[in-house]
């Protein structure tokens, strides 16, 4: 059994549900990111934003908490963060509590 703070996680952004609060931008900055269109988008460890939609990028180890905790606050519910492994949602709206 392995346990999440443990596996490889990975983030991407719905920009459909984006409502461009910012939370995501004020508690993970590394990770997350605006554009223009003043909605949140997730950027690679080079700091390029990823446009494409649904584009995953690894969790940094010493952000997952706030990357996680990003997902749970998010008002727009477009935050996903998934194991690498398997793709099963660990925070964000199709998370199990």
């Amino acid at each position: 059994m392995t346990d999440v703070a443990t596996d490889q996680l990975q983030v991407w952004v719905d920009q459909d549900l984006c409502t461009g609060d910012g939370l995501c931008v004020q508690y993970a900055p590394e990770v997350f990111e605006f554009d223009v269109d003043g909605l949140a988008y997730v950027k690679g460890p080079d700091g390029e934003l990823r446009l494409a939609a649904g584009a995953r990028v690894d969790v940094p180890e010493h952000l997952r908490l706030e990357v996680i905790d990003s997902a749970k606050e998010c008002p727009g519910e477009c935050i996903h963060v998934v194991r690498a492994r398997d793709g099963a949602e660990v925070a964000g709206p199709d998370a199990e509590d």
